[in-house]
Order: structure tokens, then C-alpha cells, then sequence
């Protein structure tokens, strides 16, 4: 399963097809014979998205509290590197930054959305959702959740949505302009955490999830703007739980 997840990763940083790049596989997609309930009949490379028991996203209900180690974030200013690569808008991280959690600590390597949010708190669903995916020096994958909830203009997306490329498989680097994803983050930095998987194919599990409770704004003009540039919803309806322990 290490080696399925070093390959996702790898492929994601080449920009070669997907959010989380799943290689040589089937195409998939989020409507019609390639929707998320087909995407484990696609390929034998996809089996574990219909057979796995740790499955992302999920409805973050039934949750037990816990003394969850704050996240510490050292998170640079990168130059651009957008691209729309058919299922989502993804902004590669250039090398350096990095969140340590309990010690271990995982490097970005990029964030990228969906809409409207694969995970939903208590059934509820956000305007959009980020996820900020990291990896650790063994491929051990982290991603970090963060909610968006409709009302005032999101700062932030306004720098990325004006260079968001048009059309799938056109990617921009704008070495003059740099961001930090920080300034995307909640203030308030609590979290829910659990163990999944990769949202898109493959599928593979093993990957710590850590959701923010808290939302930022996007503004209903924000969220239209990915929708229609995606062609309609590009999220994975949620799994379910089974055995796991959700924390908060």
C-alpha cells in the first residue's frame, strides 16, 4: 500500500491527470458510467475504492472528544504553480514547508478543492471544501481539511481564481507572484481527525485526516466560478465509518 501511495504522489507533483494522480488506471470521473459508485469496477488498480472499510470523505458525527495535539505549521510564501487538471484546481508547493503533528512531521506538497464539500459535519455540506495534502518522508500521507461556507468574498481565492486555467491539462507558474497558504487557514485552529483514505482513485488508505471545525468564507460568487469551471460538483459522496473512532 506504501508504494501505491508514494506512486500518487509522485504522479500529483508531475501534474499528469489527476488531483491525486492515480498512474496508469482507468478514467474516472464524477458523473455517468465513471461516477464515484463505479470507480471500483473501473480498474483492478481502483478495488480497494469499493472494498475498503477506511474510505474518504466522511460525516463527521458521533465524535468522541480527545486531547488532540495542536498542529504546528511552518508554511512559507511559494511562487504560483496552478493547474487545472480536470477534476480539480490544484496549486503545487514548492519544497520547504511542512506541519508537524505528534512529533512527525509531513510536507506540503500541494492543495486543491471541491465543491460542494466531500466532507459534511453532522450532514451538513459546506460551499466548498481544501485540502492540503503532505506527505512524509516514507510517503505516509496527511491531509488537512479546510471548510468553506458562504458569505463574504474570500481574499485568499480572489489571488488564485484569477489565474485558475480554463481548460484541463493547462497548468500556469507566475514566478513573480507568491501566496502562503497560511492566509487560507482558520484563526481558530482546532480539529477533527481520523484515518481514510484518498478521495479520488486509488483510493488507498492509510492516510491521517485532520478536518478544521472551523469554516472561512468563500462568497456564493467564488463558488459558482469553480463550479462552472469544473462542470458541475466534483466531490465524492461520504463513506461509511465503520469501526473508526472519530476525534475531537
Amino acid at each position: 500500500m506504501k508504494a501505491t501511495v508514494i506512486s500518487a504522489v509522485g504522479a500529483g507533483l508531475l501534474l499528469v491527470g489527476t488531483a491525486w494522480a492515480s498512474g496508469p488506471g482507468a478514467h474516472w470521473g464524477y458523473s455517468g458510467h465513471e461516477a464515484p459508485e463505479f470507480w471500483g469496477d473501473l480498474s483492478q488498480d481502483y478495488a480497494i475504492c469499493k472494498s475498503g472499510k477506511n474510505q474518504s470523505p466522511i460525516d463527521l458525527d458521533s465524535l468522541i472528544e480527545a486531547e488532540l495535539s495542536p498542529i504546528v505549521f511552518q508554511y512559507n510564501a511559494v511562487p504560483l504553480n496552478i493547474v487545472n487538471n480536470g477534476h480539480t484546481v490544484q496549486v503545487n508547493y514548492a519544497p520547504g514547508s511542512s506541519i508537524t503533528v505528534d512529533g512527525h512531521t509531513y510536507n506540503l506538497l500541494q492543495f486543491h478543492f471541491h465543491t460542494p464539500s466531500e466532507n459534511t459535519v453532522k450532514g451538513q455540506f459546506f460551499a466548498m471544501e481544501a485540502h492540503l495534502v503532505h506527505s512524509d518522508d516514507a510517503g505516509n500521507l496527511s491531509v488537512l481539511g479546510v471548510m468553506f461556507e458562504e458569505g463574504a468574498a474570500n481574499p485568499f481565492l480572489d489571488g488564485i481564481w484569477v489565474h485558475m486555467p480554463e481548460k484541463a491539462g493547462v497548468s500556469k507558474s507566475l514566478p513573480e507572484m507568491t501566496l502562503n497558504v497560511a492566509d487560507m487557514l482558520p484563526a481558530n485552529k482546532s480539529y477533527y481527525r481520523f484515518n481514510g483514505s484518498l478521495t479520488t482513485p486509488p483510493c488507498s488508505e492509510g492516510v491521517k485526516w485532520m478536518v478544521f471545525k472551523n469554516p472561512v468564507p468563500v462568497s456564493k460568487a467564488q463558488a459558482e466560478k469553480f463550479h462552472t469551471l469544473m462542470g458541475g460538483d466534483n466531490n465524492r459522496p461520504v463513506q461509511p465509518v465503520n469501526a473508526r473512532p472519530v476525534l475531537q
